[in-house]
């Protein structure tokens, strides 16, 4: 059941403004261009061509993966948000291709490394270790984490960053940003200047290590009542800004449960969302980053390795409540009680509840219907298609375009995450028992 090992490849990281400017542009020329090129061939051939397709396909999506991953940072995220769809917005063989992401990765060339450890633990940083493996067993949009062995035995994962990411992370997010303005989006999506900032400073905290490490050991303190959990802790003498030591945790890639009998792979889905909404009700604090990489699992003993941290989130009351009577209104199968809470949330607004009523009832019972199962069964998804049909005509009015407070949002991220996570194992789980159990 082992996977294959990622494919590494060392390149230097794009991290002038004007570079990472120009590589994005010249992905979305590609991709556009693409599209056209297909676009004529089929036309010649008498076919109308679905454009949307044709800009979500197999090559964009091959293409984009490749130059994301060489240029890591906040644009590689990116990616990895999207790959995780299972088809139900993007064709399949788009996110399928984009993948990529979590099976290929670029690193730092040698010297660049060597540069960095230098920097953080001096000339002679070999002196703290008995072996220290200088090509990473795994990298990210952040960092690549090496194996080494310390004098006394212990053997970590040490977690480096890419230099200068943080100029990548301004520069990306400005460069969204000003896509965004030159499509007019920024201008009819209200508070979308404050969301994106919120993003950029999300950014810069995951970016930061010493933060992450503590996060990591609140986690690992709050869940040390819970053997099915593990999370590894940090070793404080090598701990940078930009480096995090920590424990080596062996461990599969979450993704290896499709291969697993259905007894397992309901079993640890039933585990991880009881995690999502403990995060929510009990501790308040979240990791809102739902990237299947951030799970392990062992096929031994059934536990949960918990990894990445930097994107943990105090969740605020106001918040914690608000979900609570959303969940609430959804066990009661109470339609206008949802639809309040949707607004609470932010989820809604005014012109949707107005002009888009019949529609959004229309959406909301079927959901209803669909979640009413005592055990949920994520790999159907014959909801989907009715759902997208009645939500396309809101989602063309531009009055319903609005963006949900931010820590709407990072909750949302991290359900929908698991979400997609249960729909790619297939699991059917007692999801309704759960609910209810977590809001008492």
């Amino acid at each position: 059941m082992s996977p294959k090992p990622p494919i590494l490849k060392p390149s230097a990281m794009p991290a002038g403004p004007a570079s990472r400017l120009f590589a994005l542009g010249g992905l979305a020329a590609s991709g556009l261009s693409h599209m056209v090129k297909e676009s004529a061939r089929q036309m010649s051939r008498g076919q109308t061509p679905d454009l949307t397709r044709l800009l979500f396909d197999e090559t964009n999506g091959l293409r984009m993966a490749e130059q994301l991953a060489r240029m890591r940072g906040a644009a590689m995220k990116v990616g990895q948000i999207l790959s995780m769809d299972s088809g139900d917005i993007l064709p399949a063989a788009f996110t399928q291709a984009l993948s990529r992401l979590q099976q290929e990765a670029h690193i730092m060339p040698r010297d660049h490394l060597e540069r960095v450890l230098r920097g953080a633990w001096g000339d002679d940083w070999r002196q703290h270790f008995v072996r220290f493996e200088l090509t990473p067993f795994a990298a990210a949009s952040i960092g690549q984490v090496h194996r080494a062995q310390l004098k006394t035995g212990e053997v970590l994962a040490i977690k480096v960053q890419f230099p200068n990411v943080t100029k990548t992370i301004d520069s990306d997010v400005a460069n969204i940003a000003g896509l965004l303005k030159l499509l007019g989006v920024a201008q009819k999506v209200k508070d979308l200047p404050d969301l994106i900032e919120t993003a950029r400073v999300q950014l810069h905290e995951e970016a930061d290590y010493l933060r992450e490490a503590a996060q990591m050991e609140r986690y690992a303190e709050a869940l040390s009542d819970n053997p099915t959990f593990v999370v590894p802790r940090a070793h404080a003498a090598l701990l940078r800004p930009n480096i995090l030591p920590m424990d080596f945790v062996e461990g599969e890639p979450i993704e290896t449960l499709t291969q697993a009998p259905a007894a397992t792979r309901n079993q640890v889905m039933e585990t991880l969302f009881g995690l999502a909404l403990r995060e929510l009700f009990d501790l308040r604090l979240m990791q809102t980053d739902p990237n299947f990489a951030n799970f392990k699992w062992r096929p031994l003993t059934g536990q949960v390795v918990l990894l990445d941290f930097g994107a943990t989130r105090a969740v605020p009351e106001a918040t914690v409540e608000a979900y609570r009577a959303l969940m609430q209104a959804g066990l009661n199968e109470d339609r206008e009680g949802l639809i309040v809470a949707l607004s609470d949330i932010g989820a809604v607004n005014d012109a949707v509840l107005t002009t888009h009523r019949v529609r959004l009832n229309a959406m909301l019972d079927i959901m209803i219907r669909h979640l009413r199962q005592p055990r949920l069964d994520f790999a159907d998804r014959h909801f989907v298609p009715l759902i997208r049909e009645k939500a396309h005509e809101i989602a063309m009015d531009q009055t319903t375009w609005q963006s949900p407070p931010a820590d709407t949002l990072f909750v949302q991220r991290k359900i929908s995450g698991m979400a997609l996570l249960g729909v790619r194992t297939r699991a059917v789980i007692p999801l309704r028992g759960l609910v209810a159990q977590a809001i008492v």
